[in-house]
């Protein structure tokens, strides 16, 4: 990849430029390198800021797609860590499944959800950047017995719109964990060309990925407006800058709250002031970083998605700093 070709990173552009459906070849093929089955975007959605209240979890994912056999794609950009991670995944995927199905309906109308959610930043442990997670029923006293259906239960788990199902997993979720900074590979398969481009906005010159060869045409950095290079510009020196306050700021909150332990001497003040120290390490990090972010104008709702805080939480920051 050349200078001339560098491309504005996915995180950006799912936020910016691919919000306009004429660019959703680039994000339908994304899906379509992981579940394998061609799709259609029927959503692009304002993520946190279509709520109607700050209570409203309704809506946190950032794009929906079907299949041909009307399964569900919901996709979410995530940059900052939460504590909860895998209950807001979760809660996805079950409020994709409850829209599906009104009052008197029967079960057989939900279609399986797949639930795709790129991480800008470390989680878990495992020598992987890319995770797949699927429903199984395995037995208890035989461990090598896996639930299969037979003919009746695949009588009763078919409908007119999709083929007979054979096992459980058929039915239920499909997660998606694309951990993008641990990708470190050369890419050649179509997932390590993809994780390149989310991590570093690199696309091959030659690829034929699905979206990339889109991506190519219509992320191009430098067929942007001077105005959009600076939003751009503006945008990933905030990312940058929101990461290394909070990972400087658990750091020093790890220190604090070590030495604060030892000094208690026993095993529940160690464990107790390491809690504290994150959590005001943290804290303050977080408000510096908020600081500079409004002196440069940000809104509410920028600060609130770099730094992984609520709009609440933002605003109660600033009115903290502005005492």
């Amino acid at each position: 990849m050349t200078e001339n070709s560098k491309y504005v990173r996915f995180d950006w552009a799912i936020k910016r430029i691919l919000r306009d459906k004429a660019n959703k070849e680039v994000l339908e093929g994304l899906i379509q390198v992981l579940i394998k089955e061609p799709v259609t975007i029927t959503e692009i959605l304002e993520s946190e800021n279509n709520k109607d209240s700050l209570e409203d979890k309704g809506n946190r994912v950032d794009v929906k797609a079907k299949t041909g056999k009307g399964e569900i794609v919901i996709v979410e950009v995530q940059l900052t860590k939460e504590r909860d991670f895998f209950q807001r995944i979760i809660f996805g995927t079950t409020t994709a499944i409850n829209d599906q199905i009104g009052i008197g309906q029967d079960y057989h109308v939900i279609k399986k959800v797949y639930s795709i959610n790129i991480l800008y930043f470390n989680f878990g442990s495992g020598d992987d950047y890319a995770f797949h997670g699927v429903t199984t029923f395995r037995g208890m006293t035989n461990k090598d017995a896996e639930l299969k259906l037979n003919t009746r239960s695949e009588r009763e788990y078919m409908d007119s719109e999709r083929r007979r199902m054979t096992a459980p997993e058929e039915v239920f979720p499909e997660y998606f964990l694309l951990i993008v900074d641990r990708f470190n590979e050369v890419a050649k398969t179509p997932i390590e060309e993809w994780m390149a481009y989310l991590k570093d906005g690199a696309i091959r010159d030659d690829t034929t990925t699905p979206g990339l060869q889109e991506a190519r045409r219509k992320l191009e950095y430098m067929r942007m407006t001077e105005e959009e290079r600076r939003a751009y510009r503006e945008y990933m020196v905030s990312v940058h800058a929101a990461q290394d306050a909070i990972e400087t700021a658990k750091a020093d909150g790890r220190k604090e709250g070590l030495e604060e332990g030892r000094a208690e001497g026993r095993e529940e003040g160690r464990a107790e002031g390491r809690e504290e120290g994150r959590a005001e390490g943290r804290a303050e990090g977080i408000l510096v970083v908020a600081r500079k972010m409004k002196q440069k104008g940000k809104s509410v709702e920028e600060i609130a998605e770099l730094t992984g805080l609520s709009q609440e939480e933002t605003e109660r920051l600033w009115q903290e700093a502005e005492a």
